[in-house]
Order: structure tokens, then C-alpha cells, then sequence
């Protein structure tokens, strides 16, 4: 990709307890924290947690809805109007999240098989949800 290439940033998802997610994303999905100490100390209104060098999902506070300012309409979407976010993972950590997540009892689809994504016919996928009710699928192309 060509360094001025249009890419994804980041998602912020609503969640009640930003350390408890951020711990979910963590130990269940695999995702490192950002921030978090920062948000525990008060001085960021928000902590994240990285998908890879270029993306992060922000695990914004639904208490701060209401004080949203700076975008109209913030406490609207605090209700999850988002259907679902994606990580494309390779295979081996496609088997390993989705062994984590069982391991730690978080519920999980049946395994779809050539659904349709940014880059093609993804081989398999799954679904599940975060403590919040914000739904992810997992996918892996080869």
C-alpha cells in the first residue's frame, strides 16, 4: 500500500466498562491494550485496543454519550447501530481465537464458509459478541 493509501483508522464501539472490555479484547480475542493505564489515571477519556499497526477499536464509555459534543447525535448511537466490526486473521490465529473464546465460555457461531469481504471469498468465519453486545466476526482468507 502506497503510504497516502485510503485505510481504516479505527471503530469505536460503545461499552459500559472500558477496562472490563478492554480485558476481554485482550485475553479473549488477542488484542493488545492501548492506553489503558491512562484511562485508569483519568487523563484520556478512552481507552483502545490494537488490531494491527494501522487500526485500533476505541472502547468509548456509554456514560459519555450524553456529553458528546462534538458529534451531533453521539447519545443516538449509543445503541449499537453498528451490525457487526471484522478482524481477518490468519488461519492459525483464527483456530486460536476461536479456541480462546470457547475456553472462556464466550458463546460462538457455527463456522460460515465463503462469505463475501474486502478481499474476496473469505474461506471461514464466525461470530460473537463482547461483554457490550457489539458483535464480531472472525475470518480467514487462506
Amino acid at each position: 500500500m502506497k503510504d497516502n493509501a485510503t485505510r481504516l483508522d479505527h471503530v469505536v464501539l460503545w461499552v459500559r466498562e472500558p477496562v472490563a472490555a478492554a480485558d476481554f479484547y485482550e485475553t479473549a480475542v488477542g488484542l493488545a491494550p492501548v492506553r489503558l493505564a491512562e484511562y485508569s489515571e483519568g487523563t484520556v477519556p478512552f481507552p483502545s485496543v490494537r488490531v494491527n499497526d494501522e487500526t485500533i477499536l476505541d472502547l468509548m464509555p456509554l456514560s459519555s454519550a450524553e456529553r458528546m459534543r462534538m458529534l451531533p447525535g453521539a447519545a443516538d448511537s449509543a445503541g449499537h447501530p453498528v451490525n457487526h466490526v471484522c478482524l481477518a486473521l490468519p488461519g492459525d490465529r483464527f483456530e486460536e481465537l476461536r479456541s480462546r473464546l470457547e475456553e472462556q465460555a464466550v458463546p460462538v457461531s457455527d463456522l460460515s464458509y465463503d462469505s463475501f469481504g474486502a478481499r474476496g471469498a473469505a474461506r471461514r468465519s464466525f461470530y460473537f459478541r463482547d461483554p457490550d453486545g457489539n458483535i464480531v466476526e472472525a475470518r480467514h482468507y487462506a
